[in-house]
C-alpha cells in the first residue's frame, strides 16, 4: 500500500523538486527555533535541525510518512546561513569567490514505525568574482532566503565554476537519493 508524504517545509525549492519527480505530498510547516541548535559543526547542525523539524510535527495516521530537511553552506567549517542584510550577503559571496565550499543537506524520513536520517555533501567552486558582480547580485532579492546567500538554480548560477557531487543537494534536497529512500517507506512517484 502506498503511503502519503508530508513535507515538513515551506521551501519552494523542495516543493519544486518533489513535483519534478512526481511524488505527491502535503505541506505541514514545523515550528522550530533554529537558534536553539548551538553546534558549529555543519554536518551536525543540519542533522540536528532536520531531526528537530521532523519531530516537531505529529503523524496523524499510519499512512503518513514525514520528510524534513535542512541545508547549510560551509566554508572552512564556518557555517553560512541565510544573510540578514546586504553586508552579510556581500561578506558571504566575497568569501566564496574563487574558492570551493561545501553544501550539506540533512534529510529525515519518519513513519509511525521507522525513522531514517542521512546527510549529503556537495562541493561547489565559485569563479573569482568582481566587486561589481557581487554588488549587483546583492541588490536583487535573491540572496536573502538562501543559505550561503546564493541560489544555484537562479541567477547565482553565474558564479558557479563547477559542482562536485549532487547538484540538487545544493538546491536544497538530494532528490534522487530521497526517491530511493522513500521506497523503503512505501512512498512512490505517481504513475
Amino acid at each position: 500500500m502506498t503511503k502519503h508524504l508530508i513535507l515538513a517545509s515551506s521551501s519552494p525549492r523542495r516543493q519544486e523538486l518533489l513535483h519534478q519527480v512526481k511524488i505527491p505530498f502535503t505541506i505541514r510547516k514545523p515550528n522550530v527555533d533554529e537558534s536553539q541548535v548551538k553546534t558549529t559543526d555543519p554536518f551536525e547542525k543540519v542533522k540536528q535541525l532536520a531531526i528537530r523539524k521532523g519531530h516537531n510535527l505529529q503523524l496523524e495516521n499510519k499512512d503518513e510518512v514525514l520528510l524534513s530537511s535542512d541545508t547549510v553552506v560551509s566554508y572552512k567549517k564556518d557555517i553560512f546561513e541565510k544573510p540578514k542584510n546586504k553586508e552579510e550577503a556581500y561578506q558571504m559571496i566575497s568569501t566564496l569567490s574563487g574558492n570551493i565550499h561545501e553544501v550539506f543537506t540533512a534529510v529525515m524520513i519518519r513513519s509511525s514505525d521507522d525513522e531514517f536520517i542521512f546527510v549529503e555533501s556537495t562541493n561547489v567552486e565559485f569563479w573569482p568574482l568582481r566587486e561589481e558582480e557581487i554588488n549587483w547580485y546583492i541588490s536583487t532579492n535573491e540572496p536573502y532566503d538562501k543559505a550561503g546567500a546564493y541560489g544555484i538554480q537562479q541567477t547565482g548560477a553565474m558564479f558557479v565554476k563547477q559542482v562536485i557531487g549532487d547538484y540538487y543537494n545544493v538546491v536544497g534536497l538530494p532528490i534522487s537519493r530521497v526517491v530511493r529512500e522513500l521506497r523503503r517507506f512505501s512512498v512512490y512517484p505517481e504513475a
